[in-house]
């Protein structure tokens, strides 16, 4: 409590003597302080509270009045003191000696805490804000006892026990020590729920429908049994929505209880009233002009006869669980009517029908006004309007704010969890709405330094990514922070050597060629040594190499039609592969050149939203052709006769002459002939909250024009594992995840020409804050590669199932760990499981 003594006619003053006497006061008198005394004080200073109270030596105060008792808040707002009081110690005509007496809080030094293990003890710790220096008022403490009680109920330990103790502090002055015990107790759990009066439907499927609530049972272990009051009260509202979404309008629970059994579970008695069954009757629009009754009965959904949904009433008009659903709100919002208002309204019940009218209150069309984005530090504004769909003067669209939030969380540049559009001056009389944008900047670069041993030797990592480069800026000394950055490009350099290879590679992607349309311009540049591995002396052998060199130029654009979140991309291709005295087995022959042209056209549409990193719903999927010229229809070669020329024979042992297969192999891939055609496709689903359903469907198929020359020994598939790319694997070949089995493993030693794969996965995020991105996830995925098409059956698959967790933090990109179980063999003749897998990813294999 605050204590003060303020006195308007007469004033209990103390002389030096400790004589008192009552001297008058004139009312609102102002005085001159003479002095300000403080008592009571055993660790702050006497200065720091006149400090803190804003009083001073020669100040005037007017006494008794309003700025005594702001003196006294400002000290209790410090939340320091248990106790204020305020005294005038002497009174002349003209000054005043005050007095200032003060209890103050003790001081939190140490913090025991018994009875729950040392994770949770922590985050107690953390929750309750127990750091060492705390005042510790009375309040505070009962505060902390209730949220620990309450914290322990709502894991289902209704019995939970707390008892906090203050231990002074000998060593220090004023400072208290807390010892808090806890007794959980058990968790108490429901061992049955009862329903009376319910006709219509059985007890199992009322049970389904409460989903927190749940009976104690054996087979039960992705959801504990356990008794939350407010989780309960939730119930009892899903259980009367259930009824009405069933028809029964009328439902009620007419009355609830909880029993305490005498082994400490909990019985739940419910007693229904299910009412009579209605459906829809006539439902007429009022009110509308700018669509016919047909348009938005259509929008509806809903006809005349329909069992009666009031659930399904109120999300067809509105659904606020889908921003971009198809209701009538939404109908109107997304054409300029933003004032609009819907509202369904009961107009008569005839036995067991029920007419409804529809009313609608158009309002004025509004447009969007000003269009403004902050929080934008680095990202230069120009890339960021040049994605938005809300335009100046433009009808007011909720899909359009709705798609520029997406479209934002896209770039990478924000945290897309924190894309904020705040609506201002929205005025309804001149029909407009300015909107701000509110974003906040996340990393968009990641460094890759590394080095280890592996492979015989040193590898040394060097690697850079700037997804918001700006090389316009590239030789403006001013714009290194540390590199040239806002203009939305991606620019990535990696370097990578030991002595049995070296690797590099530069990337560079402009997203708006020329500034006024989104093309894409791509390019890349890379070249890798390999050298053979001696066994005899355990270093590289330089004389054994092969080398690889390529160039690739892109363009992509973003397509009208269908819809704009079509992309088509195109690019051409080009790879020289150089092999010096090679002969590994990798290729079937081991000296020689080949040269690897196409040109590669991809389809793809991407509408998932909003964050890249852990989409909540939409789809992504891509059909690509990869393509190289069809040499072999015009030079003429008779590729199944070469072995009967000269040129490729060899003699053998016995001095006949005959076909030398590496020869004829280096004439047959001397230029690659290939067509490549591939399918990727994911479907996010919203379950419930943020739990999301990936399901995703993968093929791949690689082709020839002529039979004669065969698949060519480059550009396959290798199926298995955790889809990260092998170092040493330099013939183009693509590595395709599959989880609980070794890598490659699902594939035959020279690769697959054809693959499919099927996945099905839960996540669920840990949290999405712009530092770390933290998801887990659960899953099954089947799939394997085939030799040749013939071959394939999608229904002949390995299977696997597993578990992980994922992380995403800005500065090094996606890592993440899996536990699979693979359920058959990498072997088809054996029938034993291949069991358990262990799987660490760098980047999105997934």
């Amino acid at each position: 409590m605050r204590f003060f003594i303020l006195t308007f006619f007469s004033l209990l003053i103390f002389t030096s003597e400790a004589v008192a006497q009552t001297l008058p006061l004139q009312k609102r008198q102002k005085y001159l302080i003479d002095s300000i005394e403080v008592t009571g004080l055993k660790s702050f200073n006497p200065q720091t509270v006149i400090s803190y109270s804003g009083l001073r030596k020669g100040q005037t105060i007017q006494f008794p009045g309003d700025q005594v008792s702001s003196v006294i808040n400002k000290l209790w707002n410090l939340d320091l003191f248990s106790d204020i009081n305020f005294y005038a110690k002497k009174i002349t005509d003209k000054s005043i000696t005050l007095q200032i007496e003060i209890e103050e809080l003790p001081t939190l030094n140490e913090v025991k805490i018994n009875g729950v293990k040392k994770n949770k003890m922590q985050n107690i710790l953390k929750e309750t804000e127990l750091d060492k220096g705390k005042k510790l008022s009375e309040s505070f403490l009962t505060n902390t006892k209730n949220y620990i009680t309450n914290k322990f109920k709502k894991e289902g330990y209704l019995n939970a026990k707390v008892n906090i103790r203050n231990i002074e502090d000998s060593t220090q002055i004023n400072t208290l020590n807390l010892l808090i015990n806890i007794d959980k107790g058990e968790r108490v759990k429901i061992s049955d729920i009862n329903f009376i009066g319910n006709e219509k439907f059985k007890k199992k499927i009322l049970i389904s429908k409460l989903k927190n609530v749940k009976e104690k049972k054996f087979y039960r272990f992705w959801k504990k049994s356990k008794y939350i009051p407010d989780e309960y009260i939730e119930d009892k509202e899903n259980l009367i929505d259930f009824f009405k979404e069933k028809g029964y309008r009328d439902a009620r629970i007419l009355s609830d209880t909880v029993v305490v059994n005498k082994d400490n579970t909990l019985t739940i008695n419910f007693e229904v009233e299910e009412g009579n069954r209605y459906y829809f009757g006539n439902i007429d629009f009022i009110g509308n002009a700018a669509y016919t009754d047909r348009q938005l009965a259509t929008v509806l959904g809903i006809k005349k006869g329909d069992t009666y949904n009031g659930i399904l009433l109120k999300e067809r008009i509105a659904d606020d669980t889908k921003p971009d659903g198809e209701d009538l709100t939404n109908l109107y919002q997304n054409s300029g009517y933003l004032f609009s208002n819907i509202n369904a309204v009961e107009v008569s019940a005839e036995n067991d029908t029920i007419n409804f009218e529809i009313r609608v209150n158009e309002g004025k069309l509004a447009s969007f006004n000003k269009i403004s984005v902050v929080g934008n530090d680095k990202t230069n504004d120009h890339v960021i309007f040049r994605e938005l769909r809300t335009k100046p003067g433009e009808l007011y669209s909720k899909d359009k704010v709705v798609r520029t939030v997406r479209e934002l969380g896209q770039l990478g540049f924000f945290d897309a969890e924190q894309i904020t559009p705040d609506f201002k001056n929205v005025d309804p009389n001149a029909g407009t709405v300015d909107i701000e944008f509110g974003l906040v900047e996340a990393g968009a670069s990641q460094i890759e330094l590394q080095g280890g041993y592996g492979g015989g030797g040193f590898i040394g990592t060097l690697g850079f990514s700037f997804n918001n480069f700006s090389m316009r800026n590239i030789f403006n000394k001013e714009s290194y922070k540390p590199v040239p950055s806002g203009d939305g490009q991606r620019l990535s350099l990696r370097l990578q050597s030991s002595q049995f290879y070296n690797t590099y590679s530069f990337t560079f992607v402009e997203p708006w060629l020329g500034g006024r349309q989104p093309v894409q311009f791509s390019t890349s540049l890379s070249k890798t040594n390999q050298f053979r591995y001696d066994f005899f002396t355990g270093r590289a052998d330089k004389s054994q190499s092969f080398e690889i060199s390529s160039i690739s130029l892109g363009l992509a654009k973003r397509l009208s039609v269908p819809d704009d979140y079509f992309l088509l991309s195109q690019a051409i291709t080009y790879q020289y592969f150089n092999l010096n005295n090679y002969f590994t087995g990798l290729f079937t022959f081991g000296d020689g050149v080949s040269n690897n042209i196409n040109y590669t056209v991809t389809l793809s549409r991407n509408n998932t939203y909003t964050n890249p990193i852990f989409p909540l719903g939409g789809s992504n999927f891509s059909i690509s052709g990869k393509f190289s010229p069809p040499y072999s229809l015009f030079n003429k070669v008779d590729y199944s006769a070469l072995g009967n020329n000269a040129e490729f024979q060899t003699v053998d042992a016995q001095g006949q002459r005959v076909p030398d297969q590496s020869k004829i192999d280096q004439e047959k891939f001397k230029f690659l002939e290939f067509y490549k055609i591939k399918f990727s496709g994911s479907w996010f689903t919203r379950i419930v909250d943020k739990l999301v359903l990936r399901t995703q469907v993968d093929f791949g198929f690689l082709g020839t024009y002529n039979n004669e020359k065969g698949d060519i020994p480059f550009e396959r598939f290798y199926v298995g594992g955790d889809g990260m790319n092998n170092t040493f694997a330099l013939d183009g070949r693509e590595v395709i995840s599959l989880r609980g089995y070794p890598n490659f493993s699902l594939s035959s030693r020279e690769g697959s020409t054809v693959y499919n794969k099927f996945t099905v996965e839960l996540r669920y995020p840990i949290t999405l804050k712009p530092s770390a991105s933290i998801y887990g996830t659960s899953y099954m995925e089947s799939g394997r590669g085939y030799q040749g098409f013939r071959n394939f059956n999608p229904f002949n698959a390995q299977r696997s199932a597993g578990f992980g967790v994922r992380i995403f933090m800005p500065a090094f990109g996606l890592l993440g760990i899996d536990f699979a179980y693979g359920f058959d063999n990498a072997d088809p003749s054996n029938r034993a499981p291949n069991g358990w897998e262990t799987h660490f990813t760098i980047g999105q294999q997934f």
